[in-house]
């Protein structure tokens, strides 16, 4: 199900930035390392929150 939702607000923003004539200016490699960052970033999230809340207490 995930992929799907996924997949389905990838097509939404592709639809969004066609209507609006806007091309992404990154190229695929760049692209793919952004990606890389949104992953990581996703997955540092909760470590950070933990930290954060550890620092605070």
């Amino acid at each position: 199900m995930n992929y799907l939702i996924s997949l389905a607000i990838g097509l939404g923003v592709g639809l969004l930035y066609g209507a609006l004539n806007f091309r992404s200016p990154a190229p695929p490699a760049i692209a793919l390392v952004g990606l890389l960052g949104m992953l990581a970033g996703e997955q540092l999230w909760p470590v950070g929150r933990q930290w954060v809340a550890g620092w605070i207490s």
